[in-house]
């Protein structure tokens, strides 16, 4: 029999704030923190703004040297993951160590760190590429340098599945805490691509708002909706099976109940039509949590403002819930951070968490004009109080990924 998983800690690195606390209450305001781009010269760039993280400080959990030695992405990775293991209040031990794990998702890796090295190659020759690249760019450091940092010798894995991979990372962990392999684990995501490379790319792709106003360009489920806006950062969670967090008098702050996953088998970056993937993973998510469709109260939409992202993923959850998709709340999250891509589950799980902890919904900001195709409860503009019970994130990524957590109220 399976045993149940909560939530006992919490942490985040984002545009809109370094701490739990910060972000959350700049969720539930509408504040947006995308800003045009000042980590480098956009002049030659088509697109010009992203949600960068500012103000950060790894020197908290990394001294400089440390520091030096990894990639963005995993800085941020560790001084997230350190938020949540002090929100936890759990001491890692000789004891313990082996049954505290980590897994935690990267969709892209060390970007900034590749095209630092590739300058040096091209520039200086060979012998000039750092010996710590490959150690700082392949995507599984973010889980080991956790690991490492904070002394974690349970199941440590990375999963790549584009910007669902930090949801796969929570439910992976969900079900491995469930099961028994671990008693805790760390799970998350962590990003960091807004560099020239990254904005080239995705801007190529056409995947990008080409917005020259900050405040009004990541506009989900809004009619006049142009593509999605490119974030950073980083979100963990620490995951604790009941009985242990109770054991060790740990704060409670959510539980995790449900997770489904499915793929596409469609297109590399375009959602199936109808969002046929996305409604299966929802429904499996719902009876993984033993629950009906009706018991969801609030939805954490993928969101992220592209024209078939938010038309399909809104099909989806009519498919699902029928008449009653109506009647729930649906919210983006990107609509204020921009698109995490890897960590964008994770930061969005934790807004989830906070909406049933504190009984408020954060809305979707930006949006002016409905779009006949999205007709939902977007909670345009301005968040809501509402008690919501059980709440679902959904987490669709590039290749087909689609991935569900049903989050639940705890209740001991």
């Amino acid at each position: 029999m399976s045993k149940r998983v909560v939530i006992t800690g919490m942490g985040v690195v984002t545009p809109l704030g370094n701490d739990v606390d910060q972000y959350w209450n700049n969720l539930k305001e509408g504040v947006c923190g995308i800003t045009m781009i000042e980590s480098f010269d956009t002049s030659d760039y088509e697109v010009k703004i992203a949600g960068e993280v500012k103000d950060f400080d790894p020197s908290k959990f990394l001294d400089r040297k440390e520091a030096k030695r990894v990639d963005r992405f995993s800085q941020f990775a560790i001084v997230a993951a350190g938020e949540a293991l002090e929100m936890s209040g759990i001491e890692v031990t000789d004891e313990n160590a082996d049954d505290i794990g980590v897994i935690i998702g990267c969709g892209i890796g060390g970007l900034g760190t590749i095209e630092q090295e590739k300058e040096k190659l091209l520039k200086k020759g060979p012998k000039f590429v750092s010996p710590m690249m490959i150690p700082k760019i392949i995507t599984n450091m973010a889980a080991g340098n956790v690991a490492i940092k904070f002394g974690l010798k349970g199941v440590s894995t990375c999963i790549v599945t584009a910007c669902a991979s930090a949801t796969n990372s929570i439910g992976e962990a969900f079900r491995a805490v469930a099961y028994g392999s671990n008693s805790v684990i760390v799970a998350g995501g962590a990003e960091s691509s807004i560099v020239p490379l990254g904005l080239a790319g995705f801007t190529s792709l056409t995947a990008l708002s080409t917005s020259r106003d900050p405040k009004n360009a990541s506009k989900p489920f809004d009619k006049n909706r142009d593509g999605f806006v490119m974030g950073e950062g980083a979100g963990m969670l620490v995951l604790e099976e009941l009985e242990h967090a109770k054991a060790r008098g740990a704060k409670i702050y959510g539980e995790v109940v449900g997770y489904g996953n499915t793929t596409d088998a469609y297109h590399i970056t375009s959602p199936a039509p109808g969002g046929v993937g996305a409604a299966k993973a929802m429904q499996k998510a719902i009876k993984d949590a033993g629950i009906e469709p009706g018991d969801i109260g609030y939805i954490n939409a993928h969101g992220t403002s592209t024209p078939y992202n938010d038309k399909f993923e809104t099909e989806a959850i009519k498919s699902v819930f029928g008449d009653l998709a109506y009647k729930i709340p649906v919210s983006s999250t990107k609509s204020m951070t921009g698109h995490l891509l890897g960590a964008a589950g994770a930061v969005e799980a934790i807004a989830c968490i906070k909406t049933l902890q504190d009984g408020f919904i954060h809305p979707t900001i930006a949006y002016s004009e409905a779009d006949p195709e999205c007709d939902l409860d977007y909670v345009p503009n301005v968040g809501r109080q509402a008690d919501v019970k059980f709440a679902l994130s959904n987490s669709l990524g590039f290749g087909g990924h689609n991935a569900t957590l049903v989050f639940k109220k705890f209740e001991d």
